[in-house]
């Protein structure tokens, strides 16, 4: 039975106390509380988990005034803080078990943007994308880039002083950063820029706040006093990063002092950092890329200063491990004719070189470099196999798209290790990076480990990512030591261990870079703006006589918590294990189909990293509790009498599963995230398995009861269909099951019925033995349409269209018989009936297939599920049927029809999430087969239109759906004329009926009135 649990991770009474009474002042910001979202705060992109006491939202700068004055009073001195935005770091920079500001939620707003002097004033909770969208209109952008840039929020980026590709050219954030508002500790405000020498005489001068006054004079006399320490000491390195850049602080000849240089990179430990002014870089005019390909990793390395030479903007480098992940997820589609294989060779590694400027000096580059790589290639020389070069701004954002998502694609790794960060953005000097890597792959290569690598060798910087299993003990003891090898080998060639994603955890590395004597400086730094340790403590310093720092390469991990779920258990949830924290589903844009749950509620508790955390602690805790999670998942539900006190008991009886169940009933099951995520996390398939225990212990809403005996019952409904109508959709009728079961705006049945119109069709009247006794050379002109209940039974003019399409293609199309799908049932978690229904139907399907006759769906999740839903369940019971979605089918019946002339005629498809996921490459199919129609055919690039299968029509989801309609579908459908919107999945299409008040065509009905002209 699926006990009560309880995680017994109550708050401390200190923090009790000053939240109730944060709550009792003008404080206008969010507080939560709940374990969920403490849980989903305790982990970022590294392998730490923190929990944090509670998780603050502020909804401005005043908010954090509050928090951080209340907690400057006697009461509340023990409180701590620590910033967060995107919560990307790979080493726990933001992790804290005492309060999280998370500024990413409401302080996300660009303030101003000044064209004509070219800056941008903008709040820390910003993504750095959305800056980028801000600023194009105005002809700008803000250059230092990175691989999570569509999450990545500025305040991150400044705390770390963030940069990526092309760093040599555009440099690091600090080097863009003009001026920064921050709250101290004490919640007092404090501006700074760049003062020059002769103000720090007179404090007024340089601040109206009393304790900046202080700090900017003790920092500024600090940092000229030890000036030539600083510069002797500090590594010369164009990634150099201190956490306290004492040698920035001053200019070059000491006429010049800015403390935002001391406050950029500082990880939140001095202040927290609300707004920013930054400066901007003029768009290019012109750019180009080169894709190199070589014979080895080694090759592209030592090839790699020479391209610098060339005077190129970007060089970045990626190894064979990364090349053949990307092949092998969505995002190739897009890049693979622009890397395309050399005819007998093997690719081990690939250099990317971008010119970018005004159009004479790209292209003078450009040439260069392409006579000095065909002269290699005919020489053999370099380890040089090919290359290929497009100047398309598009096809040159995909290749970063693939090499940003290179991060999350090491960990789709097979096996229980995976790649991990802890040493992976180590500097050293550009023409030292070859020797030092094939140093530092004899360590790993020492351990017997897999690692993979890719990284920016116009820097210096390389990312590489062992691959160990936190789950093992001995693995993480191996942490330890490979960490420790990597910062002795990084000094040994003159480098920094942390040379672009700061240094969170690796703080105790900092005596033996900094000395001493420096050190301490870094310790009385901290101690000026945080005498008592309370901002992200345990982080790069602690202020002198507090001790050690509390945090380092030992502290708690993930696995720690992970290895007490048996490996039986982990191996039945592998969606849930292997989340590896990357954040690719807090994807900023509306745009993107990526978890539009998350999108909607600004709430990570709703999205598939979330999701993925609160049920890896829910197995944990099951196990704690000594109960079979697997024997559990085949357990009979509680009798009906204990399920109803059960459930009457919820608002009484904690239970941590309510949290658990608040999250992934949130879910839309788009399956965004199991083709988006880098390694695949499929929400719907643990959230079905969820569904399927909680509601062993509960009872289940009557709407899911309606839901998944939808499919079974409409063949009965449209025996009478306006009968059904009249009974559903009259305004009384409405209101009850809007208030009785929580269900809204359902659709009507087609009349006349599917049946009514085929009445007499030769489609119908399917016989199995009829088509057996057609010969095999004639089979190819036969096409078998597979039903589905929503097509079938609300729109069936589409299925009739669809026969009458075929027909006209000139082949002779059969109705197979209605058979329940059952993906509404796995969607609402009754796996039981869905494994009945799925091998109902397969088994059915796989009699027809041995015909060898095309068979053919119309609604894209529907078929998906019989290729993803029916194999996770049906394992090698599924069979061997294949069902083709329509474009799939045509793709290939045009290659034995003539193309049509040119008819002017323009439309544009609206893709459905699981299928634009699933099959990326569906847009360019349809695409091609208006083409050969005769009509243009433009895809857009849309989030989640808000329906997703039946989520939209329960009451409880009704505003949600709205809004995500309202996100990027209704204003890009105001934009185009109705006729020449089409719509391949019925949700969509019911969605726009019911917001946008027409029914779209589907894809097919336009051919079949292009194939009728």
């Amino acid at each position: 039975m699926l006990p009560l649990l309880s995680h017994q991770q109550t708050l401390e009474p200190v923090y009790l106390a000053y939240l109730d009474a944060l709550e009792q002042s003008e404080y206008s910001g969010d507080i939560d509380k709940r374990y969920s979202a403490r849980l989903v705060q305790a982990t970022d992109n590294s392998v730490y988990q923190f929990l944090p006491q509670a998780v603050l939202y502020p909804k401005n700068q005043q908010d954090i005034q509050i928090a951080l004055t209340l907690a400057a009073t006697d009461a509340f001195r023990s409180v701590t803080f620590s910033a967060r935005g995107g919560g990307t770091g790979t080493n726990g920079q933001s992790l804290t078990h005492g309060l999280i500001l998370d500024v990413s939620r409401y302080m996300n707003r660009v303030l101003e943007v000044n064209a004509e002097q070219g800056w941008v004033r903008v709040e820390a909770g910003v993504v750095k994308d959305a800056l980028n969208d801000a600023l194009r209109p105005h002809g700008f952008f803000f250059s230092p880039d990175l691989s999570t840039s569509n999450r990545a929020t500025i305040g991150g980026m400044i705390n770390t002083d963030a940069s990526g590709a092309g760093s040599l050219v555009y440099g690091k954030t600090s080097d863009h950063v003009l001026a920064l508002r921050s709250v101290l500790i004490d919640g007092s405000v404090l501006d700074t820029q760049p003062l020059d020498a002769g103000l720090l005489c007179n404090p007024d001068n340089v601040s109206d706040n009393p304790l900046g006054q202080k700090l900017i004079s003790a920092v500024a006399a600090v940092c000229r006093e030890k000036r030539t320490q600083i510069e002797n000491q500090f590594p010369k390195l164009n990634r150099f990063l201190t956490g306290y850049d004492l040698k920035h602080v001053w200019n070059d000849n000491l006429t010049q002092f800015d403390l935002s240089r001391i406050l950029t990179g500082s990880e939140g430990t001095l202040a927290v950092i609300t707004e920013a002014k930054l400066n901007l870089t003029p768009l290019p005019t012109e750019r180009a890329m080169v894709n190199i390909k070589y014979d080895s990793f080694q090759s592209a390395l030592r090839h790699a200063p020479s391209l610098v030479a060339a005077r190129a903007t970007v060089v970045e480098t990626v190894d064979s491990k990364v090349l053949n992940l990307a092949r092998e997820d969505i995002v190739w589609h897009s890049v693979s004719d622009l890397i395309q294989e050399v005819p007998g060779k093997v690719i081990d590694g690939l250099n990317m070189v971008e010119f970018a400027g005004d159009t004479v000096e790209v292209e003078q580059k450009l040439a260069s470099l392409e006579a000095v790589l065909t002269e290699q290639i005919s020489k053999g020389e370099c380890g040089v196999l090919g290359y290929q070069v497009t100047q398309d701004k598009p096809s040159i954002e995909k290749i970063y798209g693939m090499r940003k998502k290179a991060v999350g694609l090491l960990g789709a790794t097979k096996g229980r290790r995976k790649p991990i960060a802890f040493a992976e953005d180590t500097a050293v000097p550009p023409e030292k990076l070859a020797d030092y890597i094939m140093e530092f792959r004899g360590v790993l290569d020492g351990h017997n480990l897999q690692y993979g690598m890719f990284g920016h060798v116009d820097a210096g910087v390389l990312h590489v990512r062992p691959a160990l299993d936190m789950c093992d003990v001995e693995d993480e003891k191996l942490l330890r030591v490979i960490s420790d090898q990597v910062a002795a080998l990084t000094l040994k060639y003159g480098g920094l261990m942390w040379g672009e994603h700061g240094k969170g955890v690796r703080g105790e590395y900092g005596p033996s870079v900094f000395g001493d004597e420096l050190y301490g400086v870094l310790q009385d730094i901290k101690g000026l703006f945080d005498p008592d340790n309370r901002l992200n403590p345990g982080k790069l310093v602690a202020p002198k006589h507090t001790g050690a720092l509390y945090y380092d390469i030992d502290s708690a991990k993930r696995g720690k918590f992970d290895r007490q779920i048996p490996i039986e258990v982990r191996d039945a949830f592998p969606d849930v294990m292997n989340c590896n924290g990357n954040g690719l589903c807090f994807n900023y844009s509306s745009y993107s189909p990526m978890c539009p749950s998350f999108k909607v509620t600004g709430d990570r508790v709703q999205s598939p990293k979330g999701r993925a955390g609160l049920m890896r602690e829910w197995l944990r805790l099951l196990e704690a509790e000594g109960v079979d999670v697997n024997a559990l998942a085949k357990a009979k539900p509680l009798g009906l009498l204990q399920r109803v006190q059960n459930t009457l008991n919820a608002q009484r009886d904690y239970d941590y599963s309510h949290e658990v169940m608040e999250s992934l009933k949130g879910c839309l099951a788009c399956k965004a995230c199991s083709g988006q995520c880098p390694v695949k996390v499929d929400v719907p398939k643990f959230r079905a398995q969820f569904f399927n225990i909680y509601y062993q212990r509960y009872l289940r809403p009557a709407k899911d009861y309606l839901v998944a005996g939808i499919e079974d019952s409409l063949p009965l409904m449209a025996a009478a269909p306006r009968l059904t109508n009249f009974a559903a959709q009259n305004p009384l009728s409405q209101w009850v099951i809007k208030k009785a079961i929580g269900y809204v705006d359902a659709p009507a049945l087609s009349v006349p019925t599917l049946k009514q119109r085929l009445d007499g069709h030769a489609s119908r009247g399917y016989d199995l033995a009829a088509l057996q006794a057609i010969p095999e050379e004639a089979r190819s002109q036969f096409v078998l349409v597979v039903q589905d209940p929503f097509n079938s039974f609300y729109d069936s003019g589409l299925v009739l269209r669809f026969i009458q399409l075929i027909e006209k293609l000139g082949l002779k199309p059969v109705l197979l018989p209605y058979k329940p799908n059952g993906k509404p049932t796995h969607i609402k978690g009754f796996l039981d009936k869905f494994a009945k229904t799925a091998q109902s139907s397969a088994d059915f399907l796989n009699q027809v297939h041995k015909l060898g006759m095309p068979m053919v769906g119309i609604d894209p999740a529907l078929v998906l599920c019989y290729r993803d839903e029916y194999r996770e369940v049906l394992g090698a019971n599924r069979g061997n049927f294949e069902v083709k979605l329509a474009n799939e089918w045509l793709l290939n019946v045009i290659k034995d029809l003539p193309a049509k002339a040119a008819q002017g005629k323009q439309y544009t498809w609206f893709s459905h999430c699981t299928e634009s996921t699933a099959k990326p490459n569906t847009a360019n199919e349809w695409t091609k087969i208006f083409a050969h129609f005769g009509a243009k055919l433009t895809a857009v690039n849309l989030g989640c239109c808000g329906m997703a299968g039946t989520y939209g029509h329960e009451a409880e989801n009704l505003e949600r759906s709205k809004a995500l309609f309202e996100m990027s579908w209704q204003q890009t459908l105001a934009k185009i004329e109705q006729p020449q919107v089409l719509v391949s999945g019925y949700s969509c299409r019911t969605q726009v009926k019911r917001f946008a008040g027409y029914k779209p065509k589907h894809p097919l009905e336009a051919l079949l009135e292009l194939a009728n002209i």
